[in-house]
């Protein structure tokens, strides 16, 4: 799969992303950096990516269980405080919602915070090595 990023307007650094056949995404930088501030930042997207991630792995398996799960409120909360030194700081909250007239018991629960971590974004950033070759493309091609 292949993702486009495109700088939207000279002298301004947002970027439009292109994936597949979806909605186009913005990515911007902070203003205190001397972004606009006019849509998340890579961190966020990165952020967001574990977080959806989490949610979808647990509705997957709650359904294949037929757990009486209504939804899930997840929130990611960074600490990059120390990213400069090599360290980045993930906390991820769940809260899972049963669905109306039912309930969750405590080791359900329990299963669900657990079945989290098996989702793919969380492995990828946790146990393996990633690879990143970055090349220059000519425009002339």
């Amino acid at each position: 799969m292949s993702i486009e990023v495109v700088t939207r307007q000279a002298g301004s650094f947002v970027q439009r992303v292109k994936v597949a056949s979806f909605d186009e995404l913005l990515v911007d930088i902070p203003a205190v950096v001397g972004g606009d501030d006019s849509a998340p930042d890579p961190h966020d997207y990165f952020d967001l990516s574990l977080g959806a991630c989490k949610s979808i792995t647990v509705l997957m398996y709650a359904r294949r269980k037929a757990l009486p799960l209504a939804s899930i409120v997840t929130t990611v909360d960074r600490d990059d405080s120390d990213e400069l030194r090599g360290e980045y700081r993930l906390t991820v909250s769940m809260q899972f919602i049963a669905e109306s007239g039912s309930e969750l018991d405590e080791m359900t629960r329990t299963r669900l915070l657990e079945i989290s971590e098996r989702c793919p974004i969380h492995r990828l950033m946790t146990s393996s090595q990633v690879s990143v070759v970055s090349r220059e493309t000519s425009s002339d091609s």
